[in-house]
């Protein structure tokens, strides 16, 4: 007599979720509420994944924020980086003025920069990612003083220009630009402020 194997029906693996859409949900989450302000629940909800796949496919909290960063740098709207090869000084300055006028109101995505506003304040806990938000702006300053020395360098700008200065006092323009974005104003008004600024910016008479 023949036995019969009962065959145990197969289970299908769970589908496998697009890491990149996911880490694009993330870092909008954390873009309008910041690192501290965004919690497990919060990304788990809008990446539509599970904690433990989470932490597979990103790591803890921490380690999902600094690859967060990483895109909201590479977005093709970033304007920061991109600006600084353009052939003259004004037109760095410009672009990146401009830049931020709009993409900071841009209401495609939560308005001001993650960069400036996403760990302003922290606890113990989020100290490090406060830390590398910092160093970040700090990068950035240095990017902008070295572009601004060679043009410096190159006659672009006055002899007595202060690239260092010059490369702060943007920064600073920029960082306020961002809190402005935030608190509702229009793109507008922001390009009043470029306008302000690059009206005020040292040139080399022709």
């Amino acid at each position: 007599m023949m036995s019969t194997v009962t065959q145990t029906p197969c289970v299908g693996r769970p589908r496998a979720f697009d890491a990149d859409d996911a880490l694009a949900k993330a870092l909008e989450v954390f873009w309008r509420k910041g690192f501290e302000g965004t919690s497990l629940t919060d990304l788990t909800q809008a990446m539509g994944i599970n904690k433990p796949s989470l932490y597979a496919a990103f790591g803890n909290k921490e380690q999902l924020f600094l690859k967060a960063i990483e895109l909201y740098e590479q977005r093709p709207c970033a304007f920061f980086y991109p600006s600084l090869e353009k052939e003259t000084a004004y037109q760095v300055v410009e672009s990146m003025l401009y830049g931020a006028a709009s993409s900071l109101v841009d209401e495609s995505h939560p308005q001001g920069c993650l960069i400036v506003q996403g760990a302003l304040a922290c606890s113990e806990a989020g100290q490090a990612i406060k830390e590398t938000l910092i160093t970040r702006r700090r990068d950035g300053e240095q990017a902008l003083c070295e572009r601004l020395q060679r043009a410096k360098d190159e006659g672009d700008l006055p002899a007595d220009a202060d690239p260092l200065l010059l490369s702060r006092y943007i920064g600073t323009v920029l960082q306020g630009m961002a809190v402005q974005a935030t608190n509702g104003i229009c793109p507008e008004e922001l390009r009043k402020v470029a306008e302000l600024v690059l009206a005020n910016f040292p040139k080399n008479n022709p």
